[in-house]
């Protein structure tokens, strides 16, 4: 077999040599090669373990107005969605919350640079009309919660919904 026959020719191959390029400017590809220990976490991904804290801390939440009624109910099921993510660290591990953050974002795992938009947290409160089960838009990284006054309620209905849409969109 003779070299031309190995070597697969690529629409990114000169890309490839460019950055390779950028990095001799400076020296920085030696010390990459001298050094890959040091500049394997900076450039090269590798997804740890969910936490409940970290999956809490990637929410944004959407509040009602201060001082109203739907602030304090939202404030209660907030209490539940961080107990949720607490149980399910200790009782399933990171797996559990890897699919929670599917069912709300449609990835299992934090994208290398994060997600755009930011997830949010927003709430179906009864005036809108009754919802049982939490609602997700993977679109815009929306994750929609009813409005529950015990943490069972929540935690039963959170469990069915996201054991019932693993696969969406697969065959």
């Amino acid at each position: 077999m003779q070299k031309s026959e190995l070597f697969i020719e690529s629409p990114f191959l000169p890309y490839c040599h460019r950055f390779r390029d950028g990095l001799k400017t400076l020296g920085v590809l030696e010390q990459i090669q001298n050094h890959p220990e040091s500049f394997s976490p900076v450039m090269c991904y590798n997804p740890r373990p969910l936490t409940a804290d970290q999956v809490d801390g990637l929410f944004h939440i959407r509040w009602s107005e201060e001082g109203s009624n739907q602030k304090r109910e939202e404030r209660t099921v907030v209490a539940f969605w961080r107990d949720y993510l607490q149980d399910v660290e200790e009782e399933d591990g990171s797996k559990k919350l890897g699919d929670i953050l599917a069912f709300a974002t449609g990835s299992d795992a934090v994208p290398p640079i994060g997600f755009s938009p930011q997830p949010s947290l927003e709430f179906l409160h009864p005036s809108g009309g009754a919802a049982k089960f939490p609602v997700a838009n993977t679109c815009i990284s929306c994750l929609r919660l009813p409005i529950y006054s015990t943490y069972d309620c929540f935690k039963t209905n959170m469990d069915f919904a996201i054991r019932n849409t693993q696969g969406f969109g697969m065959p």
